[in-house]
């Protein structure tokens, strides 16, 4: 995979990069960031906002933290439209994991990156890899 890779990173792994600096999701997440293109529909990053807001990160996380992340994420990610004909379509077993599936087909990402089982045992969609946070920093050397 190239360096500059465009990968559809899932709300876990994005949170768990913000969780642990040092994680595999924390250095696939700065690598992509520094070099490669992290992809957001309106779906996918309404989910991250609706999960850091949670009251479990409240003791990770104030509130000047979650701004942020969000901000920062925002800022960074290239932002795709799904289509309505693809949007409808269902690949995963868990249907509320679509959204990344369809960021990732819309797109033509390089890889969707996931801890996510329901996604994972897809192993590719429409010929783009589903990988772990470890398995895509391993392509990546990061």
């Amino acid at each position: 995979m190239r360096a500059d890779a465009a990968l559809v990173i899932d709300t876990h792994v994005l949170i768990s990069a913000a969780l642990s600096t040092t994680s595999p999701p924390a250095r696939l997440v700065r690598h992509t960031l520094a070099q490669g293109r992290l992809l957001f529909s309106d779906a996918t990053f309404a989910e991250m906002q609706s999960r850091l807001w949670r009251p479990k990160f409240d003791r990770y996380f104030d509130l000047e933290e979650r701004k942020a992340i969000l901000h920062d994420l925002g800022a960074a990610g290239i932002w795709v439209d799904v289509p309505p004909g693809l949007a409808a379509r269902t690949f995963s077993r868990d249907p509320d994991d679509d959204k990344f599936v369809h960021v990732a087909v819309s797109a033509a990402a390089d890889a969707l990156v996931s801890g996510d089982q329901d996604l994972l045992v897809l192993a590719r969609v429409e010929g783009i890899p589903v990988l772990t946070p470890g398995q895509a920093c391993a392509l990546l050397q990061c």
